[in-house]
């Protein structure tokens, strides 16, 4: 039997605290962070993403979570977004759509990501 410390976090969760994730470069920065740890998912709270983020126009958030998706690594955007989503139909159907299946997800907190999307290490 293995000793459950040895095992790899399911998830990478990135602080609250720290500078804004404005640029792909910062989503390879955190992959490399997961993969580092052998983490499968990267959980970000809505307060570290930069707001061009949910402007879909600035490509910001098509670029940072296509950087994922190449690793094959899940990424949770967790927090309150409704703002953002009531002013922008594109973003609505995009979360939509990105809740649909499980490498990109949308949750207003982590026990509404819990309950939609548990990790596996399939």
């Amino acid at each position: 039997m293995s000793d459950p410390s040895s095992e790899p976090p399911d998830a990478l969760l990135v602080s609250e605290e720290g500078p804004a994730l404005s640029s792909a470069d910062h989503a390879v920065s955190l992959i490399g962070d997961a993969l580092s740890v052998r983490a499968i998912r990267v959980v970000i709270p809505v307060g570290r993403l930069d707001p061009s983020f949910f402007d879909l126009s600035s490509r910001l958030a098509g670029d940072f979570l296509q950087k994922f998706t190449n690793y094959r690594l899940q990424v949770a955007i967790v927090g309150d977004i409704s703002a953002a989503l009531e002013s922008s139909s594109a973003l609505r159907a995009f979360v939509v759509e990105s809740n649909r299946g499980s490498s990109v997800r949308f949750a207003p907190d982590m026990d509404s990501l819990q309950a939609m999307s548990p990790v596996s290490r399939s």
